[in-house]
């Protein structure tokens, strides 16, 4: 796994995802799966909305669109916020190296539990992260309760 990887940078994949997301009328998370080397495997972002689907989150939709691996221990995973507990274990399933954060203020999600299972975990905190999804959140509280599972 190569050291020195622009983490911002391959923040900049999963931001315009979440910015995609948020264009079409949903929550804007994005994220994107690269390799070790910083190499682009997939991308998305949250669809739930749009597709009426409660399975389609961030980091679902981009490990679906990297396609099979070999192996993904040595991949890493890029979201604009820490991963909820349908993510982390979906993470953890599959043995993902690392994984980067845009952000964990709006939402800490399984980032503890994934650290202490071996994760590697850097939390960026963008403030524009922060504020994409707090935006969000203050205009849409329902729809936000549903996406993390409150009532």
């Amino acid at each position: 796994m190569k050291q020195n990887l622009d983490y911002t940078q391959l923040l900049s994949v999963a931001m315009d995802e979440a910015r995609l997301g948020l264009q079409e009328g949903g929550i804007p998370i994005g994220a994107a799966l690269f390799d070790g080397d910083g190499t682009l495997l997939g991308k998305g972002h949250n669809r739930r909305i749009q597709e009426n689907d409660p399975s389609v989150h961030g980091e679902t939709d981009a490990f679906r669109k990297a396609g099979r691996q070999r192996t993904y221990r040595d991949k890493i995973m890029v979201t604009t916020l820490a991963p909820c507990w349908y993510c982390s274990g979906l993470i953890r399933q599959f043995n993902i190296g690392k994984v980067i954060v845009g952000e964990s203020v709006n939402f800490s999600g399984g980032i503890e539990w994934l650290r202490e299972n071996g994760v590697e975990v850097i939390d960026i905190s963008s403030q524009e992260c922060i504020d994409m999804l707090s935006a969000y959140i203050k205009q849409h509280p329902a729809i936000w309760n549903e996406d993390i599972g409150e009532e």
